[in-house]
């Protein structure tokens, strides 16, 4: 029998579905069906060509994939929270460390992970990218990144609750509600009876439901109630502005709750600055764990979000409403934990 198999001359050459079909002695449709468990195809047949394929290194194309499923393979990772309080000048932080984790459990899908970062002109990029769905970060009310990604037919879900809708997108609960318990909780356990809370300016859900949780648990306990906000893109400084207008007005704060770590370095810098003493005087925790909170002077107390498995389990609600199963309108993720430092901690003051 003479060997059909192609023969390496000069430069390697790119095996091609038509190599395998000569090779196996089968149509190009008997390979496509082989490859790709379609069709009627004799058992014994489509082993063999896979088994050919095999041999001959073949490796189907990008672009003849697409063309057969009808898909991009990709999704894009988005965010409307600003690097001041996602990232900060080092890039790192919260946004950096879901986007990580989303990659590593996208590929394991065989998704690429395409990052579309705050910034103006972010809806444009969108726009132009070929995806086949997208993961919102926190997303603001009214948010114009879901609404570009809306008026395109592409498939979300978003990390936290789209906020102020009764129909929101398929989300990953990020137990916020939970997570202000914990932090309220803590604080008032270290004898700590004037807490204040400071929150983003933004309509965000992980917002709404701290207030909410810091009004019930203040009004339960009859604790006074003072609530400041700033604005994200300040960052550090907003926080500091904020702290300073909340310990301007209620100078018998000694604990605040600030769920964004940026802010509630902020307001650190600015009690320290004043005179007032961390923890001794005014104790400060805040949600997320990461960069800010570990090196912060004192370091914060902080909240494990687990948010290796938020950003896989997100992913996987994309992926099976990206494949046509959409019975799952939300998953609830992780419990958060508390991690206690010297910033809140009673044997450190």
């Amino acid at each position: 029998m003479t060997d059909t198999r192609p023969r390496a001359s000069g430069p390697q050459q790119r095996i091609t579905i038509h190599d395998v079909a000569r090779a196996a002695g089968v149509s190009l449709t008997t390979v496509s069906h082989s490859l790709n468990d379609r069709g009627v195809v004799d058992p014994l047949t489509r082993e063999r060509v896979k088994r050919v394929a095999q041999e001959l290194g073949y490796r189907a194309s990008v672009r003849a994939r697409r063309l057969q499923s009808g898909r991009a393979n990709c999704i894009a990772l988005v965010s409307s929270m600003p690097f001041a309080v996602a990232g900060g000048t080092s890039r790192l932080g919260f946004m950096m460390e879901v986007a990580a984790i989303a990659a590593e459990a996208a590929m394991a899908r065989g998704l690429g992970v395409v990052l579309v970062p705050p910034l103006d002109g972010a809806n444009g990029l969108l726009d132009s990218l070929d995806i086949d769905g997208a993961v919102v970060i926190e997303p603001v009310a009214g948010d114009t990144h879901l609404a570009a990604l809306r008026q395109r037919g592409v498939d979300v879900v978003s990390i936290g609750r789209e906020p102020g809708t009764d129909q929101p997108l398929p989300f990953v609960d990020l137990q916020s509600a939970y997570t202000a318990h914990l932090l309220l909780d803590h604080l008032y356990a270290q004898g700590r009876r004037e807490i204040g809370l400071l929150i983003g300016a933004s309509r965000r859900q992980s917002y709404v439901e701290t207030e909410q949780a810091y009004r019930e648990f203040t009004g339960g306990r009859g604790l006074p109630c003072h609530i400041a906000t700033a604005q994200e893109h300040e960052g550090e400084a907003g926080g500091a502005a904020a702290c300073a207008a909340l310990l301007g007005a209620h100078p018998g704060i000694d604990a605040l709750c600030v769920p964004v770590d940026a802010f509630a370095v902020g307001a650190v810098a600015h009690a320290r600055a004043i005179g007032r003493r961390v923890p001794e005087d005014l104790m400060v925790a805040t949600r997320y764990d990461g960069i800010r909170a570990r090196t912060a002077q004192p370091p914060l107390t902080a909240v494990n979000l687990h948010l290796e498995r938020v950003a896989s389990l997100a992913v996987e609600l994309l992926f099976e409403h990206v494949s046509g199963n959409r019975e799952r309108g939300s998953v609830a993720g992780p419990l958060p934990e508390l991690i206690v430092r010297a910033s809140s901690s009673a044997s450190a003051a």
